[in-house]
């Protein structure tokens, strides 16, 4: 666990959830900003995909998926992650909260290893058509056009959850990697077979 993570979730009303039902509030540790480690930016350039979290101006919390190619979630450095943001349905839900209040949750998951990392950070939204450099290195070329916004994410702090009651779950590429070595060798098998 980073530092400083439960520092910026806990406040009383946890204290006293926790001191119910174990007996005893955890020990708060002090205000703080985390770095990505090593650890953390193989995770993140690994992933395919993340849930982002954010607050409506009404105080509702509002999660969404975000996909794409592994590594589009960049790691620009210990303290910053960016994305880029394509057109989709023209809610701009994401967008217009973060024009409220910057702070977001990403939570990433590696499902086949059961592990997951959240992130907190506040977040900036850059319009594409104004940032036409950081759009060429954060979507690249092949989705450059594709992109809209821009979102910047500065990290305050990150935690990795442990591995309970995660199922497991794979993507198709994975299953194929899989079926692929098996389909082989039932082909080598069933020639085998003709052979005899």
């Amino acid at each position: 666990m980073a530092a400083h993570y439960l520092h910026h979730l806990s406040s009383a009303p946890v204290r006293e959830a926790q001191a119910r039902y174990h007996g005893r509030a955890a020990a708060v540790p002090p205000a703080g900003l985390d770095r990505l480690g090593e650890d953390e930016t193989a995770f993140i350039r690994e992933r395919d995909s993340f849930y982002l979290a954010t607050i409506s101006p009404t105080g509702w919390p509002y999660i969404q998926h975000r996909g794409g190619e592994a590594g589009f979630l960049r790691v620009l450095n210990p303290s910053r992650l960016a994305f880029a943001d394509y057109r989709g349905n023209r809610q701009l839900l994401s967008t217009g909260h973060v024009a409220a209040e910057a702070r977001v949750s990403l939570f990433l998951m590696d499902y086949p290893q059961r592990i997951r990392l959240k992130v907190l950070g506040r977040a900036t939204v850059l319009d594409a058509r104004e940032h036409p450099g950081q759009v060429a290195a954060i979507a690249g070329s092949d989705w450059g056009p594709r992109t809209e916004r821009l979102f910047l994410i500065d990290v305050v702090s990150f935690d990795w959850n442990c591995p309970q009651y995660i199922t497991p779950r794979f993507t198709a590429l994975e299953v194929e990697a899989t079926v692929t070595g098996l389909r082989t060798r039932i082909t080598e098998l069933e020639a085998a077979l003709v052979a005899r």
